[in-house]
């Protein structure tokens, strides 16, 4: 298999020091705050990005040790295969997050509806434009998650992906 070197761009800060407890999407993390720390080089592609209201985070789900090709989701009591779940058992552990931006100051993004653990590097950051996505996503499927997504708000993190 071929290798991708990627650099973290910046450092999450979040209320979440533990797996454990935390939401396990967006939906279930409304209002938590947040910092994402830019790394001070790249503070000049913050450019124009304080006009937007939602970011996309890509971040390296550094916690994540090994994968599993089939998983139990936290919305499920089935397993399913990896790549129909959003699992952090994946063979590359990118975790993928739309987030409100608050502010931006100097290389401080202040966001919320946080649902990423603290400590978690940044690889990178991109505008969230829903109008990009609205011709290529008319017949919308959600497989499993049809009936299951509603739980997502509420449910927590648990154990389940940790390696001991």
């Amino acid at each position: 298999m071929d290798k991708i070197e990627f650099d973290v761009i910046g450092i999450v800060k979040s209320p979440f020091k533990n797996l454990e407890g935390m939401p396990i999407q967006p939906t279930g993390a409304k209002g938590i705050k947040g910092e994402i720390h830019l790394n001070t080089e790249l503070i000049n592609g913050l450019k124009d990005l304080k006009d937007f209201s939602h970011l996309t985070l890509i971040y390296h789900l550094h916690k994540a040790k090994g994968y599993s090709l089939e998983v139990k989701p936290f919305l499920d009591d089935e397993h399913h295969g990896v790549f129909a779940t959003r699992s952090p058992k994946r063979p590359n552990p990118i975790g993928i997050s739309v987030v409100k931006l608050d502010s931006v100051e100097g290389n401080v993004i202040h966001i919320s509806n946080l649902d990423i653990l603290d400590g978690t590097p940044v690889l990178d950051i991109k505008p969230y434009v829903p109008q990009l996505y609205e011709d290529t996503c008319k017949d919308l499927k959600v497989g499993w998650f049809e009936e299951k997504h509603k739980n997502a708000k509420d449910t927590k993190s648990d154990n389940r992906f940790i390696d001991e």
